[in-house]
């Protein structure tokens, strides 16, 4: 596929700008806090973040990781998600082009992303991303049927809530059978959610072969963690993120 250099380096800049947002998402939502109010400022000194400070990509670069005002450090982690988010972004416009099916799954990455980076620190998955992202799953299969490689908004629609319940249905049903052969809980409510946003968007099919994938790269992760923290309990979210196949276009 050819692509344009211009649309490459807007759809580049897009994710970038799209990760500065996501590392407040990251910051904020499992604190319960709005991710519009207050703006961006530093954490440590709460000193508003000016514009010229708050570029993407380059302006972490530019403070040498530091805050302007009370030279604390900006942790790498920002700069992380933006390089991710801006490569994410111009990786699927490569494989993708400006195909109608390209918009909706830059939503579910975004989702992803925050899912991610949360599920690893605090070992939750917000409800704004998983629930939230069901809702935009299912409008997003009305208007762009693509999606589940059909072309009638009907049929993407009901494939989408056919995805939520077969995805979130077959993780809930696993959790169950865990909690009952090992006396404790298995598995996450924001697992079972975040499965029914991945069926939301993706169909029961590939929600169900992520399903069986996402088991395999966990416990590969488990087992490395295990050595060096003792600690059992696995983040199982970004396994079920990771492993999320794309469907292909017709």
């Amino acid at each position: 596929m050819e692509l344009d250099p211009l649309v490459g380096t807007f759809i580049f800049i897009l994710g970038a700008i799209t990760g500065s947002f996501l590392n407040v998402c990251i910051v904020r939502l499992p604190h319960e806090k709005s991710v519009v109010f207050p703006g961006s400022h530093c954490v440590a000194c709460r000193t508003p973040i000016q514009w010229f400070d708050n570029i993407p990509l380059i302006s972490w670069l530019i403070l040498g990781g530091r805050c302007r005002s009370c030279k604390e450090c900006i942790s790498f982690r920002y700069w992380c998600v933006e390089l991710l988010t801006a490569l994410a972004f111009f990786f699927f416009y490569w494989h993708y082009g400006l195909h109608a099916v390209l918009w909706p799954y830059l939503i579910m990455l975004s989702g992803f992303i925050v899912a991610t980076f949360v599920d690893f620190e605090h070992r939750i998955i917000p409800d704004e991303v998983s629930l939230g992202g069901m809702v935009v799953g299912v409008i997003c299969s009305l208007f762009v049927p693509q999606l589940h490689n059909v072309y009638s908004p009907f049929l993407g629609v009901g494939y989408s809530f056919l995805g939520i319940l077969v995805g979130g249905g077959t993780i809930y049903l696993m959790g169950m059978i865990g909690d009952f052969v090992f006396k404790k809980e298995t598995m996450g409510g924001g697992d079972v959610k975040l499965m029914g946003m991945i069926g939301a968007f993706m169909g029961w099919k590939l929600a169900l072969l992520t399903f069986f994938l996402a088991p395999f790269f966990g416990a590969i992760f488990g087992i490395i963690e295990k050595i060096r923290t003792k600690d059992s309990t696995i983040a199982y979210g970004p396994f079920l993120k990771t492993k999320s196949p794309i469907m292909p276009i017709k």
